[in-house]
């Protein structure tokens, strides 16, 4: 049965609240609903990144999370992660690789440098292909994307 729930949330800093089939997912209330548009579908199965998110804090696939289950939490998206300065750090860099072509996957990939920088300030090149192993680009290559990271590591350790 498909029956309509209301959910709330916190998304960008801002409590939001829809009534929503219950076997939507997120993704698409954020997408639909909210006109978040950074977060992207690519792949629809959690393999890509396409669709990262922040929930509770920590990194997601919002593909693979039922509406439901954001009853009550923190979700940031690439939308307002963008008006911080640790985007502007990461967002930079990833510019001055020439870690970006198309753009479709950048969110995803800039989310999944965030995390893994607030985890771990100073990866080596193992540790950020480790971190980013959940997103996919199809025009870069990686090579430049780890140098975009490496980049961002280091200008945000001056920043401290």
């Amino acid at each position: 049965m498909n029956k309509l729930i209301k959910i709330s949330f916190l998304l960008d800093g801002r409590m939001f609240s829809v009534e929503t089939k219950s076997d939507r997912r997120l993704l698409d209330i954020l997408r639909e609903d909210a006109g978040i548009t950074g977060v992207r579908e690519g792949c629809g199965e959690g393999e890509c990144g396409a669709c990262s998110i922040f929930f509770n804090g920590r990194l997601a696939n919002s593909c693979c999370i039922p509406a439901i289950a954001a009853e009550g939490a923190e979700i940031d998206t690439i939308d307002g992660f963008s008006k911080t300065e640790e985007y502007s750090i990461i967002s930079q860099a990833f510019a001055d690789a020439g870690a970006v072509q198309c753009g479709f996957c950048t969110p995803g990939f800039i989310m999944a440098s965030a995390a893994l920088l607030r985890e771990n300030p100073r990866p080596t090149d193992n540790e950020i292909k480790i971190g980013l192993s959940g997103n996919l680009c199809r025009c870069t290559g990686y090579t430049m994307i780890i140098e975009a990271v490496r980049l961002a590591s280091g200008r945000m350790a001056r920043n401290v």
